[in-house]
């Protein structure tokens, strides 16, 4: 989702689908979080969560004035039960930019990343960080294009060349190398080295309007996929899909908004790299037409069929990794969101049992 479209929600509860119920959390740091199958493990141990996203961290640290968010929402989080964070590592052009244009950065901005995964570690809370944006928020894929045109690379026509257009992929390849291969001022550790590290996520919310089939959106994630392990086989990686089924499996597309954005769930997240599977939901969004009742069974069905899928098909776990209400929407309650949400925990306890 956009951040034009993410104000006025609650956005972002990271929560391990395939299984709920947690007894304890797990602290141990010193241990990477590996995958079993569908499930989460630590140290041999189930690792399932509750987390949340926070993809402003790097951005809000950059400014002395705001450094404090950071450190009072990772311990509200963990002090809530939360021990998972989904952050940006990305900001490219503009504002407080990490990358100012292709291979340059800002050491002071890496240094406010630095922090945000050391204060991470204090609060016992890992992390999900992202390379790129899909959308033109903090740059991504837009910036990626506007780049390589200011760099005279021809042929590049819109946005969807990002996909396969060779300088865009060695400027992202280049990216991957710069955060993966970082040595973190703060606690001494290469981030391809540290456990506060759960996940890498190749893109949020990867979209292509090209191909609606999800292959250009595939050949990428294949490529980027082999490229990050390559370089770190230590962490797990995801794609940060929205869940949408492209052709793979055409009887599947039943089950989208009624449109495709270009990606497949089944093909995209087969590809061995990919170590689990994610999903969004914003059926007010999806189906503003539609009421209340509608979304909510909407909601439902989106995570039953990607449970499943994730479970017999893919055999990964699978993170209900974004979904919200937002305030602005019309006839907006809190009664009428918090049952939203209570409903939306008690269908994956439903899941999670059967």
């Amino acid at each position: 989702m956009s951040l034009s479209h993410r104000a006025g929600y609650v956005v972002g509860v990271l929560i391990t689908l395939l299984a709920l119920v947690c007894q304890a959390r797990v602290h141990s740091h010193g241990q990477f979080v590996r995958t079993e199958g569908t499930r989460f493990v630590v140290h041999g141990s189930d690792f399932v969560f509750n987390g949340f996203n926070s993809y402003w961290m790097m951005h809000v640290a950059a400014e002395p004035s705001e450094r404090h968010k950071v450190w009072n929402t990772f311990w509200e989080a963990a002090g809530a039960g939360l021990s998972v964070c989904q952050t940006w590592a990305f900001s490219d052009g503009g504002d407080r930019a990490l990358q100012i244009s292709p291979g340059v950065y800002d050491e002071r901005v890496f240094q406010e990343l630095d922090f945000v995964i050391s204060e991470a570690s204090r609060t016992g809370i890992r992390l999900i960080l992202s390379f790129v944006n899909n959308f033109k928020d903090y740059g991504g894929r837009p910036r990626y294009v506007e780049w390589a045109r200011n760099a005279g690379v021809l042929n590049v026509n819109g946005e969807d060349d990002f996909y396969t257009n060779p300088t865009m992929k060695e400027y992202y390849k280049n990216h991957v190398k710069k955060v993966t291969a970082r040595l973190n001022t703060v606690t001494k550790i290469a981030y391809k080295d540290d456990p506060t590290i759960m996940a890498w996520e190749l893109m949020n919310e990867p979209r292509c309007q090209a191909d609606s089939s999800g292959r250009m959106v595939n050949g990428w994630v294949q490529e980027m996929a082999s490229f990050v392990k390559c370089l770190d086989n230590k962490h797990l990686l995801e794609i940060g899909m929205e869940g949408f089924y492209g052709d793979s499996m055409p009887e599947k597309k039943v089950n989208n908004p009624g449109y495709q954005v270009g990606t497949d769930f089944i093909t995209n997240n087969l590809i061995k790299e990919i170590d689990f599977t994610t999903i969004h939901a914003y059926p007010d969004i999806w189906l503003s037409g539609q009421n209340d009742s509608a979304q909510m069974a909407f909601m439902q069905r989106w995570m039953e069929i990607h449970s499943i899928d994730s479970n017999r098909i893919l055999k990964k776990p699978l993170v209900l990794a974004e979904f919200g209400k937002s305030n602005k929407d019309f006839g907006h309650s809190l009664g009428a969101r918090d049952q939203y949400l209570i409903t939306v925990y008690e269908s994956m306890n439903k899941f999670e049992r059967t």
